[in-house]
């Protein structure tokens, strides 16, 4: 039984996912909502594994890679996602399924196949996809952030992930132009919010 709401933020990196979800949250639990934050990869074993990918990609194969995110994500699905809506609270997880099918997707695999081994875990209520162009997402990950690009933001990888997000039409999803200002960002992601809420009726105690 979920009484509770699932949002999802996803995109390319560097599109301000983590910023904008911990706006939200804020947002949120200023109306007194109860606000689970998290975040894929997790802190398992699996995410652990992952986070070494980030280095050196080819230590695995993709068939190894997708399993990694499979498991670590099932753990998160059965520890933290189901208990959390059970209870009534509004779970932001910073990337879900809708990453593992772009970015494995860039990488090879066979999308449909992906989303299909993802079925056990819940649909969100809501996906927050931020679309940027990943000239400007590296631009900002090199330059605002200071930081080295790792084997998941190369720009021909990002291009193809760029693309597979935008194939996605899930009616969950909401696409919001993460180069505009940040506030201007923030005010849509609100917005989206408060309509989620109005139309699931959902009220914070």
């Amino acid at each position: 039984m979920r009484n509770g709401l699932l949002i999802a933020f996803e995109g390319i990196d560097g599109t301000g996912k983590s910023t904008q979800l911990q706006l939200s949250a804020s947002f949120l639990r200023d109306m007194g909502c109860r606000v689970i934050t998290t975040c894929e990869p997790t802190d398992s074993s699996y995410g652990r594994r992952i986070r070494q990918l980030y280095v050196d990609r080819g230590q695995c194969t993709l068939e190894e890679e997708l399993h990694l995110f499979i498991q670590d994500r099932q753990i998160h699905v059965q520890e933290l996602i189901k208990p959390q809506l059970a209870a009534g609270s509004i779970v932001l997880t910073d990337r879900y399924y809708y990453s593992t099918a772009a970015y494995q997707g860039a990488a090879g695999m066979d999308v449909a196949e992906i989303f299909v081994a993802n079925d056990f875990a819940p649909t969100p209520d809501l996906v927050i996809l931020l679309s940027m162009d990943p000239e400007i997402s590296i631009a900002r990950i090199q330059e605002g952030r200071g930081e080295q690009l790792n084997d998941f933001e190369q720009l021909d990888q990002l291009k193809k992930v760029a693309d597979l997000f935008a194939s996605f039409n899930d009616p969950c999803i909401h696409r919001i132009d993460a180069a505009a200002g940040l506030e201007q960002v923030r005010k849509q992601v609100q917005t989206a919010l408060s309509v989620l809420l109005e139309e699931r009726n959902f009220t914070c105690p």
